[in-house]
């Protein structure tokens, strides 16, 4: 009992580690005029404090919940919070109504085809969910590491 105990939490660890080392690329429509982003810049896009482009065009930000925590590590790496600090942060801001935070979806694929349907809207996925014919539609303008 003691060596499966042992052996499940070494395997989650890996599963974690795995998880926690993949890359993150932000995404947005392929005809969006943004080819970057600083990671300033995707701060206040995904905190609320701007609701534009560099260019003014308007931000449609995307949050994404994956089984392997994509958005706590998106956040993780985004402003260093974890994502229960996050949350109670946005819930001081919708609160006073001064913004409302990114809409969610279920998983990297449903992101991917709004974004590829949207030119204002801006996502994030690990790097590897995105194949040779999504990079037609979408182009990434970040990537955020460990």
């Amino acid at each position: 009992m003691k060596k499966l105990i042992i052996f499940l939490t070494l395997s989650l660890t890996c599963y974690i580690n795995a998880a926690i080392a993949k890359p993150i690329s932000i995404v947005v429509h392929a005809d969006n005029a943004t080819d970057s982003l600083s990671k300033k810049q995707l701060i206040d896009l995904y905190m609320g404090r701007y609701v534009a482009f560099p260019d003014n065009q308007s931000a449609q930000p995307l949050d994404t919940i994956t089984p392997e925590g994509l958005k706590s590590t998106f956040y993780k790496r985004l402003v260093n919070m974890p994502l229960s600090r996050v949350n109670a942060y946005w819930s001081r801001v919708r609160f006073t109504g001064r913004a409302t935070p990114p809409e969610t979806y279920s998983d990297e694929q449903m992101v991917l085809r709004f974004i590829a349907e949207n030119p204002n809207a801006i996502g994030y996925v690990f790097s590897d969910a995105l194949t040779q014919q999504q990079k037609q539609k979408v182009k990434v303008i970040l990537e955020l590491y460990e």
